[in-house]
């Protein structure tokens, strides 16, 4: 069971606009591509011992990067978007 949340919710994203939406109780994962809303709902409590009101899954598109003369593709994946009641938090370490 432990493999399983670990593999599902792979970190919290830190950006600008996810550090924002903590002030409104919405948390922002990267997440596995397999992974469904029920499967992230699961790791969320166990982790963090808190039950989300509403889970928003998302695909990150890949992008097509050039640096130093060199080609290739960068980012891809999915993120999750987690919402809390107003009396829950998460505390990230």
């Amino acid at each position: 069971m432990r493999d399983i949340i670990i593999k599902t919710i792979k970190n919290p994203r830190i950006t600008e606009k996810a550090s924002n939406a903590v002030e409104q109780n919405v948390y922002i994962f990267n997440v596995a591509v397999s992974a469904n809303k029920k499967e992230i709902a699961k790791a969320i409590f166990s982790l963090y011992k808190v039950k989300p009101v509403k889970i928003n899954v998302l695909r990150i598109p890949h992008k097509n990067v050039t640096s130093k003369g060199k080609e290739g593709v960068r980012g891809g994946g999915k993120k999750a978007v987690v919402y809390l009641k107003k009396e829950d938090k998460i505390e990230f370490i």
